[in-house]
């Protein structure tokens, strides 16, 4: 068994913010402004576990699938997950399009800047769970605070990014982007009242854990855990865990959480495990 608390790496982004998340350092004035929180190091496991926080909207982009990933040299596509924490009045995300589109139509607006209009743009609150597989057009908008999971490689390609100063990926991005709605349907289920599934049937499980106490977690052979405390305490393994972190698991050991904690618990698999027992 192994349980360890994973690197904090603090990314500089365009559209990233001075005022961040409880738990996180600002940055200093006279320094860029932070778009992510990443936890770990790239190439190591199947996810990544990253806070991301926006003063500006992203860019337009789409990520491939497992398939179209390898084909282009890549470990695996990117699916991921959106735990909103917080959001101001009229947030947005965009997922999907509002409507099947053509590729043709879909190249144009891309080139001539009207993209955006083209988006399927869904008001945000804290508390939203969005899953996006690869494939799915999609934009964070701005003034949004969430945890994304997403299987762990570096790739996305930008379809459009609002004038700023770095490369788009059009043809590639075109050829992998599906040109219509988000049809992913998150199918929440409760193991019991303080165990929450947030998304299943994907290329991940994502969990919300409430519980007040020690609990086993046994894992099988091969397949590992992304344990992200979002607020409170406890110890992992014997080892003391707080709010802002993230861990990484494998094997069997005892999870032991003070009340009023919340966490959330990853693992690569499309359907959730019998974890505790």
């Amino acid at each position: 068994m192994s349980a360890y608390p994973l690197v904090i790496h603090r990314v500089e982004k365009p559209w990233g913010r001075k005022k961040l998340w409880p738990g996180f350092d600002d940055p200093q004035p006279d320094t860029a402004p932070i778009g992510e929180i990443i936890f770990g190091d790239k190439g190591d496991g199947a996810l990544c576990i990253k806070y991301l926080f926006t003063a500006e909207k992203l860019s337009i982009q789409v990520h491939p699938d497992d398939l179209q990933a390898r084909e282009a040299g890549y470990p695996s596509g990117k699916d991921e997950a959106w735990v909103i924490l917080d959001a101001e009045d009229g947030a947005t995300i965009g997922l999907g399009l509002k409507h099947d589109t053509s590729r043709e139509a879909l190249e144009a607006a891309a080139r001539e800047g009207s993209l955006e209009s083209l988006l399927d743009l869904r008001p945000v609150k804290a508390g939203d769970v969005i899953y996006s597989p690869a494939g799915t057009i999609h934009a964070i908008g701005a003034g949004i605070t969430l945890l994304e999971v997403q299987q762990n490689v570096d790739l996305t390609y930008r379809l459009y990014d609002y004038g700023r100063p770095r490369p788009l990926h059009l043809d590639a991005g075109l050829t992998v982007a599906v040109p219509g709605r988000h049809t992913h349907t998150n199918r929440y289920r409760a193991f019991d009242v303080d165990r929450i599934i947030l998304c299943e049937g994907g290329m991940f499980v994502l969990e919300r854990w409430t519980w007040n106490g020690a609990r086993n977690l046994n894992l099988p052979e091969r397949v590992s855990g992304w344990f992200a405390p979002l607020q409170g305490s406890g110890t992992v393994d014997g080892a003391a865990f707080a709010g802002g972190e993230c861990w990484r698991l494998d094997g069997s050991m005892s999870i032991e959480m003070a009340r009023g904690s919340e966490c959330l618990f990853a693992y690569p698999l499309p359907d959730p495990l019998p974890l505790f027992g």
